[in-house]
């Protein structure tokens, strides 16, 4: 409708009404390209289960809700072309991303620049939350938390005398490794090594050959699917007879079925896991499996709630305005599928739950469940 037609009075009506029709728009950035595509996509379909299930009760401030979904493949410059494009050619009323924790710290300044709210779901690199950006909300747990929650349930389950550290080398796969080697350490238990490979690597017997004369009894691993999946199987491939644990995608349907027998027994520590009991996770269990045919893990369900945030977060602020979305976040207590989420002055999520898991007859069996306190 043109500007010209909006000055007459009856234009003025259709105006109000064409823009009271116009969907409130929320930009998604994930990696649907590259060696970290199953996780990204899973994600995307959590964040759309969402918003289904948001416009079938009427959307928010009386408009449907459209994700905007952009490919930002893990590459930081990629992450942060795809939010230009959200913020200036989509128009955006927030944004959602971007996985990696070196791809979501990219965009935060662009985030910072424009004055839009940015909300991760996944992102887990402690710092993240510590550089003073008054415009992002972490929705997810951090490496350090997860270290501190299950290292002693670790030690004691799997009898720990001495780790092997292998991670993607990355900022989240660096500090994974450090905050479970530091808190391992500090319950006395002995590294004998730490490696690091490059995402989308598909040959591990250099290292697992190194890794067999380490005489580790455990090796911790950060991976996400496609690349864990291979590290497991070529594990089992060379008869290597030693725990496995770790963080990254170990509990996810996607994982499972690409690793098949060789993540039978894997430990993980997690966010999520599709077998909690609560009764918001049955709601979200039966909703995911019926749209996707599948149970969902760790990332489908850090969609779902980070869109689920998001657009209560502007159903309060009755507005589109960055401002009053910003300010709303702040007062966030959603229901999610693994607990309650409330956000610290500093934008870090706490109240909900995390999970160690073990994978047993393909399914993810629950060892120890513990909430996230409010950082101090």
């Amino acid at each position: 409708m043109t500007f010209a037609l909006c000055v007459t009075a009856a234009g003025t009506l259709a105006c109000q009404a064409a823009r009271a029709a116009e969907p409130v728009r929320i930009g998604l950035i994930q990696p649907l390209t590259g060696s970290v595509a199953y996780n990204g996509h899973a994600d995307v379909n959590g964040a759309k289960l969402a918003v289904a299930e948001i416009n079938k009760a009427g959307g928010v401030l009386g408009r449907p809700v459209e994700l905007k979904i952009e490919d930002g493949q893990c590459n930081p410059a990629n992450t942060v072309n795809a939010a230009e494009k959200l913020i200036q050619k989509d128009r955006v009323s927030a944004l959602i991303g971007a996985f990696c924790s070196s791809s979501t710290a990219a965009i935060m300044p662009v985030a910072q620049k424009y004055h839009l709210p940015l909300v991760t779901g996944v992102s887990s690199e402690a710092d993240l939350t510590e550089k003073g950006n008054p415009w992002f909300f972490r929705a997810a747990e951090t490496d350090q938390l997860l270290a501190h929650a299950f290292a002693p349930t670790i030690i004691r389950t799997l009898q720990l005398k001495s780790v092997a550290y292998v991670g993607v080398n990355d900022d989240w796969g660096r500090g994974s490794v450090q905050e479970f080697q530091q808190s391992l350490q500090a319950g006395g238990v002995k590294t004998v090594s730490t490696d690091y490979f490059d995402h989308g690597a598909t040959d591990f017997y250099t290292l697992l050959t190194k890794l067999r004369a380490s005489g580790a009894d455990a090796v911790f691993v950060a991976a996400e699917t496609q690349d864990g999946s291979i590290l497991v199987k070529q594990i089992k491939e060379l008869g290597l007879h030693i725990k496995v644990f770790g963080v990254g995608s170990w509990a996810t349907a996607d994982f499972i079925d690409l690793a098949g027998p060789a993540a039978e027994g894997v430990y993980a520590a997690v966010p999520y896991a599709s077998t909690l009991t609560t009764p918001e996770n049955t709601a979200f269990v039966a909703s995911y499996q019926t749209a996707y045919k599948a149970a969902p893990g760790k990332y489908s369900a850090a969609g779902y709630n980070a869109v689920e945030i998001v657009a209560k977060a502007i159903a309060r602020a009755g507005s589109t305005d960055a401002d009053k979305i910003r300010a709303a976040l702040a007062q966030t207590d959603f229901a999610a599928p693994n607990g309650r989420y409330r956000f610290t002055a500093k934008g870090q999520a706490y109240g909900f739950s995390v999970v160690l898991v073990q994978i047993h007859n393909k399914a993810p069996q629950v060892v120890a469940t513990t909430p996230v306190s409010a950082p101090h």
